[in-house]
């Protein structure tokens, strides 16, 4: 795979289908995940008339700030696609984007940011109607697959599980250099839109607060008790964890429960988008067989990875896991039209492992797989159209 430059990315045909007259698309996601790489191929293939600016650029801020329709008119000119890459660092690009839209007959206006954060400024009462949104993440291994052999799909996987899917670590010749990649981009990007928007003053206990949540991948996570381990309140734990997952760090899961009265329900679990964030965190790029954490390297990589397809194929699927007070659990529970889909994630699987009883009691019209590392493709692949 050495050989490829670019991985073709799922998004791209979804941002083909989003891109119309009198409509902006949002493309957004973590920082490095490719979104410039997205609206570039888009361009390419698609529109090579675009005229393709970037909201770092003073002159670009000054048309496209200036809330002139002259102004802004005379900045499109004749074009009728307009790209504005990180177009966060554009204030008021809602109401500015609105305007153009209004008055250039059949324009289509791409944008992108690097976060939730930088979506919001997209929202509300300017683009109302008018926007689609088109979330980016690192690349899938559906995508992956596209490039790849089988056999070094397989012989793949524990660099995946290990280093995670961030488009230059993947295409990078060796381990040292995705180390040495991962840990620039937890120092240098990682923290950015949180300080930038939020003013958050804390630096190192938000890193120490991820550290604390990057051991407890798979486990109910206690605010209080991470409160009390950083000298933060539990409402400051929950803010910052808050945004996190606005930034695309981590996101979190629920215990699923139709109440019954032994099922934990309200408490959450966290994961990473990424598993090589995760271990540049915790600083370990251990090999899998030197590893005492493989099991929730493995969920968490399985789960994000499910995450992805769903995401990307319009799988509309909420996702749980379940546990009762009496320590049954499942690690995801998928619903998706009423229909409830269990699944175990094991590395090293129990072939006659069964769900446990209280889950066949409780529901059992459900279905129940174990997913491991013999079929794990068939459930994060190209899903059956």
């Amino acid at each position: 795979m050495s050989n490829f430059h670019y991985i073709p990315q799922e998004q791209l045909t979804q941002l083909k289908s989003i891109v119309a007259p009198g409509n902006v698309a949002v493309v957004y996601g973590p920082r490095r995940v490719g979104k410039t790489t997205l609206i570039q191929r888009y361009v390419q293939q698609y529109d090579p008339n675009a005229l393709v600016v970037t909201g770092e650029d003073i002159t670009v801020r000054e048309y496209l700030e200036s809330q002139s329709v002259s102004k802004l008119k005379s900045f499109v000119g004749t074009r009728r696609t307009l790209v504005v890459d990180e177009a966060q660092y554009v204030r008021q690009v809602g109401l500015n984007l609105k305007l153009l839209v209004d008055h250039v007959e059949g324009l289509r206006i791409v944008a992108t940011g690097s976060s939730s954060f930088d979506v919001a400024r997209f929202t509300g009462e300017p683009l109302t109607g008018r926007k689609f949104t088109l979330l980016l993440l690192p690349l899938a291994q559906f995508e992956l697959q596209n490039v790849e052999e089988s056999h070094e799909t397989r012989a793949n996987l524990e660099s995946r599980i290990i280093y995670g899917s961030y488009p230059e670590v993947v295409l990078m010749a060796s381990n040292e250099e995705r180390q040495i990649y991962l840990k620039e981009l937890i120092a240098s990007y990682l923290f950015r839109d949180i300080l930038q928007i939020e003013g958050i003053r804390y630096t190192d206990k938000l890193l120490r607060l991820l550290q604390l949540v990057a051991f407890q991948i798979g486990q109910e996570v206690s605010l209080s008790e991470l409160g009390s381990q950083l000298g933060l309140s539990k409402n400051s734990v929950e803010r910052y964890l808050g945004l996190l997952e606005k930034s695309y760090v981590l996101y979190s899961r629920y215990g699923f429960s139709r109440n019954l009265r032994k099922e934990i329900s309200k408490s959450r679990r966290y994961y990473f988008y990424d598993n090589g964030i995760r271990n540049g965190l915790i600083n370990n790029f251990n090999p899998i067989n030197l590893r005492d954490d493989t099991g929730a390297l493995w969920e968490n990589y399985v789960l994000v990875e499910r995450m992805k397809q769903n995401l990307y194929f319009r799988r509309f699927a909420d996702s749980y896991f379940w546990r009762t007070y009496d320590r049954q659990e499942i690690d995801l529970i998928e619903e998706t039209g009423g229909q409830l889909h269990a699944v175990e994630l094991k590395w090293s699987p129990k072939s006659s492992m069964r769900p446990p009883s209280g889950w066949r009691q409780a529901y059992p019209d459900s279905s129940f797989q174990i997913i491991h590392p013999e079929n794990y493709l068939e459930f994060i692949g190209v899903p059956c159209k």
